[in-house]
C-alpha cells in the first residue's frame, strides 16, 4: 500500500509538471547584441563653432554599419492571440567602454506594451516614433549606413537618432498591404501637454515588390518661446542638460537653428525589388524649424532632401550599393544665397558568416551657399559659409570647408 502510495504521488506530481510545462514555453526572454568597429579617414575636421582650423583625421569609430549595442526582448503569450512584449537596448561606445548616451543604461529603447495579431501593437516608453519606424525600411541607412550615409546631418530623422521619451506608440496590424502607426510623447510639462511634447503620424504600404511610406512628426521644444533646448522635451538624449547638449540632430547644416521652437518633418519614401539582386529606394523630405522668441532667428527655416539609393546583392556573401542626395534650403533670415549640399555614398559588405561580415564606406559631399551660425548668448544668429558634414556621423566633427571626403573599413558581429 505505501508502494502504491508513492507510485500515486509520483504520477500526480508529473502529471502537474507536464501541465505547467506549456506556461513556461509560452514566455521568453531574448538577450541580443551587436559589436561593431571600424577605422575612418575624415578628409577635414573642425568643430561647430569652427575655432578649431581644419586637419584631417584617422580614428577609431564604434558602431559605424550597426550601433554597438546589447539588449533584452521578451514576450509572455497571454492567450486569445494577445501577448505581452518588452524590449530594453543600450548602446555603447566598443572603443572606450562607455554609454552611448548619458544618464540612460537603455538609452537606445525601453518599453513594454501588449500586441494582438487582429488589433495591433500598442507601446509605452522610451522608443522608436512612427514617423522613424515605417519609413525606415527604405532610409538610405540600410546600406549606406546612418555614419555615413543618413541625409546630409540626418537632417530629416530617418536614422535612428530621434527617439523619444514618455511616448505611446500603436501600430495597425497590416491589411491588404496596409499599416498605419501613431505615437505621442508626453513631456510632462506642468499645466502643457503640449510644450516638450512629440507626436507623429504614418501610413506604410508593401506589397510584393513595391512598398512606400507617407510620415509626418512635430517635435516641439519644452522652453517656453524656444531657446535653448529644455531637457524636458521629449526628443532629449541626456535629460540633465541645461545647455542643450542633449539634443539630438544638431550640425552643421541646422546648427543655426537648434534653439527653435518646434520643429516639423514630412517624408515621402518608396522602393522597387527588381528581382532577387537589385533593388532601388527613393526619399522625398520637407523639414522645417519654426522660430519662438527666443530662438535667435526670426523666419521659418525649410530643408528639402531628395535621394536615393541603388542595392546590389552581386552573391550570397557580396552587397553593394551606391547613393546620392541632395539637399537645398529656403531663403529666409536674410539669406539670400540659401545652403545646399550634395553627397555621394558607395558602400562594400561582406558576409564571413550569417553573424558576421567586413564592410567599408566612401562618401563625399559638396556644401555651397550660407547658413546661420551656431548660437551665441542673445545675439541674433549670424551668416557663415555652409559645411560640410557627411551622414549623421561627422555632428560635431565637420569639414573646415565646404567639401569633405570620408571613408572607412570595419567589422561587426552580431549576437
Amino acid at each position: 500500500m505505501k508502494g502504491f502510495t508513492m507510485t500515486k504521488a509520483a504520477i500526480v506530481a508529473a502529471t502537474a509538471f507536464a501541465a505547467a510545462a506549456p506556461a513556461f514555453a509560452q514566455s521568453s526572454v531574448t538577450l541580443y547584441g551587436i559589436v561593431d568597429d571600424s577605422i575612418v579617414y575624415q578628409s577635414s575636421q573642425t568643430n561647430l563653432a569652427k575655432t578649431n582650423p581644419g586637419r584631417s583625421n584617422v580614428k577609431m569609430a564604434s558602431g559605424i554599419w550597426a550601433g554597438s549595442r546589447f539588449g533584452l526582448k521578451g514576450a509572455e503569450d497571454l492567450g486569445g492571440g494577445n501577448k505581452a512584449i518588452f524590449q530594453l537596448e543600450s548602446g555603447f561606445d566598443i572603443n572606450s567602454g562607455q554609454q552611448q548616451f548619458t544618464n540612460a543604461m537603455f538609452g537606445r529603447q525601453a518599453w513594454v506594451g501588449l500586441t494582438n495579431p487582429a488589433y495591433g501593437t500598442l507601446t509605452l516608453g522610451r522608443q522608436y516614433t512612427s514617423y522613424y519606424t515605417l519609413l525606415s525600411p527604405y532610409s538610405p541607412t540600410n546600406w549606406l549606413t546612418g555614419y555615413f550615409g543618413a541625409h546630409p546631418g540626418d537632417v530629416d530623422g530617418l536614422d535612428t537618432i530621434y527617439r523619444a521619451n514618455n511616448s505611446v506608440v500603436y501600430t495597425s496590424p497590416k491589411l491588404y498591404g496596409f499599416t498605419v502607426s501613431g505615437s505621442y510623447s508626453l513631456a510632462g510639462v506642468p499645466d502643457s501637454v503640449y510644450q516638450g511634447s512629440t507626436w507623429t503620424a504614418a501610413i506604410q504600404y508593401q506589397q510584393g515588390p513595391i512598398g512606400g511610406a507617407v510620415a509626418f512628426s512635430r517635435i516641439n521644444n519644452a522652453a517656453n518661446g524656444g531657446g535653448v533646448y529644455s531637457g524636458q522635451s521629449t526628443t532629449i538624449n541626456d535629460t540633465t542638460s541645461t545647455t542643450g547638449g542633449g539634443q539630438p540632430g544638431v550640425s552643421a547644416v541646422t546648427a543655426g537653428y537648434q534653439r527653435a521652437q518646434a520643429q516639423q518633418r514630412f517624408a515621402v519614401a518608396g522602393g522597387y525589388q527588381f528581382n532577387s539582386a537589385w533593388d532601388i529606394s527613393v526619399t522625398y523630405t520637407n523639414v522645417q524649424y519654426i522660430p519662438g522668441v527666443n530662438s535667435l532667428f526670426t523666419d521659418e527655416a525649410v530643408f528639402n532632401t531628395a535621394g536615393t539609393v541603388l542595392h546590389w546583392k552581386a552573391t550570397s556573401a557580396w552587397d553593394f550599393a551606391a547613393g546620392y542626395s541632395y539637399t537645398w534650403a529656403s531663403k529666409a533670415n536674410g539669406i539670400n544665397d540659401a545652403a545646399s549640399y550634395h553627397q555621394f555614398n558607395l558602400s562594400q559588405y561582406y558576409s564571413l558568416s550569417k553573424r558576421t561580415g567586413l564592410y567599408a564606406l566612401e562618401a563625399f559631399q559638396r556644401a555651397n551657399g550660407n547658413t546661420l551660425a551656431v548660437p551665441s548668448g542673445t545675439t541674433a544668429n549670424r551668416q557663415t559659409a555652409a559645411n560640410a558634414t557627411i551622414g549623421d556621423g561627422f555632428q560635431n566633427a565637420p569639414s573646415a570647408s565646404r567639401s569633405m571626403f570620408a571613408a572607412g573599413v570595419g567589422i561587426i558581429h552580431r549576437f
